[in-house]
């Protein structure tokens, strides 16, 4: 999604499209105005030539058009002339490579546009009711998150040796959760009057799908802090004045108590690390080590006692306090990691890549083979060929036109030239 990511694919893009037009369009020209009878220069300039006054007449002519025709040749004749050629569609092999390129290009960038992709993470918890980022409108509510191990017995050849290693081995994990949609213009935080949808069980592959997003089952946080229950207590007669039970995930700022006694959070650090300057730090919003800044309020103290509450301990900041907060227990809940996932540029990638793979498949097995037969006005027999890849097979088919029509012999020019290098060698020594 980034600028310069984008802009480097746009220019890839820029230069496939260029490249093919400067090439493609002389090609096409090229190949679809072909002369059956060429020049005798442009017949010598040819690899495969040769030329000779062999007995051809009308008849060979006729022979070495129908075994061309054999061969799947198209074959044009123009007077004592003949154009042969087979594979032209392979010369397109590498513009389809480029057309699939610049498609494949396109819904890459395309990833960059609001509503084409969408890849989000989410924390659901158990008993939690969360809208899913990016969607419109939509709310997932976790009923349950279910853990499985693979037990030494039940997996003794294959995981035993990991299960002594590390101890626990996952065999599924999965959130059993419903989903609901929004009125219109719900946004996340507001669950009020959502439409049940479906209920569903996200497992590792297996997500829930809807309105062109997926949900899948990522990771997940066993037995996080959900609540802690308080005392407010005397710190003399360990008396209690009522208690209170803080929701981590959404802590109330007035706990009231009995007989005029309250308490205020005044502040709330859900992962302390410590202080700073006097001044306490969160690392991160999951409660993972909870720490509170509390005023307790009471007849004797009407403007209240400050407290910072730990789990393990206690700080009396402003001087030693009366009334104490008294830990006295604490409930659990898995949390669900989930990814939300969108992807419309899905089938325009595939198209890209299937076209790319049709162009490969096209310039890598098929060739495109010319063969020119042409009687001279001297009574001489010219015959040419030429390929853009496997020379073997367009001289094995001339070999067969030879025989059947009794055309001159031919000559690898390539051969000739290559022999001419190593007698100036052998000369040389």
């Amino acid at each position: 999604s980034s600028w310069w990511f984008q802009g480097l694919v746009g220019m890839l893009g820029i230069s496939l499209v260029i490249a093919s037009l400067d090439r493609v369009i002389p090609l096409y020209k090229s190949l679809k105005k072909q002369k059956t009878k060429r020049h005798i220069s442009f017949l010598k300039r040819q690899r495969v030539y040769g030329i000779g006054k062999a007995d051809v007449s009308e008849e060979s002519l006729l022979k070495a058009e129908e075994k061309l025709k054999e061969l799947k040749y198209n074959v044009k004749r123009e007077g004592n002339a003949i154009l042969a050629e087979r594979g032209r569609f392979s010369r397109w092999g590498p513009y389809v490579n480029h057309l699939g390129l610049i498609i494949f290009l396109f819904g890459v960038m395309l990833r960059a546009l609001p509503g084409f992709y969408v890849d989000e993470t989410m924390w659901l918890r158990e008993g939690e009711t969360l809208y899913v980022p990016e969607t419109h409108g939509y709310f997932l509510e976790s009923k349950e998150f279910i853990y499985e191990t693979y037990s030494k017995e039940e997996s003794k050849e294959v995981y035993g040796e990991a299960i002594d290693r590390v101890g626990t081995i996952a065999k599924n994990y999965q959130t059993d959760v419903a989903l609901y949609k929004g009125p219109e213009g719900a946004v996340a935080g507001h669950t009020e009057d959502l439409t049940f949808e479906k209920e569903a069980s996200i497992q590792v592959n297996k997500p829930i799908k809807f309105d062109n997003f997926s949900v899948f089952q990522m990771d997940f946080r066993l037995d996080e802090l959900a609540t802690m229950t308080f005392q407010l207590q005397d710190k003399q007669t360990q008396q209690s004045f009522g208690e209170f039970t803080i929701d981590l995930a959404d802590p109330q700022p007035i706990y009231e108590l009995n007989d005029g006694y309250k308490v205020e959070v005044m502040d709330y650090y859900a992962d302390f690390t410590g202080f700073e300057e006097g001044v306490p730090q969160s690392q991160s919003p999951l409660p993972n080590n909870p720490a509170f800044l509390i005023k307790m309020y009471s007849p004797e103290f009407p403007k209240g006692e400050t407290s910072f509450v730990m789990i393990k301990e206690t700080v009396e900041p402003l001087g030693e306090n009366q009334h104490k907060i008294a830990f006295q227990s604490v409930e659990t809940r898995d949390v669900s990691g989930l990814t939300v996932r969108k992807d419309l540029t899905l089938p325009l990638l595939a198209l890209g890549g299937l076209i790319f793979m049709i162009g490969v498949a096209q310039g890598a097995y098929w060739n495109h083979r010319r063969i020119w037969i042409q009687l001279l006005e001297d009574g001489q027999t010219v015959i040419a060929a030429h390929t853009n890849k496997n020379w073997l097979s367009v001289k094995r088919d001339l070999d067969k036109v030879t025989d059947v029509a009794h055309l001159p012999k031919y000559l690898d020019q390539q051969d000739i030239d290559s022999l001419e290098e190593k007698v100036d060698k052998v000369e040389g020594v």
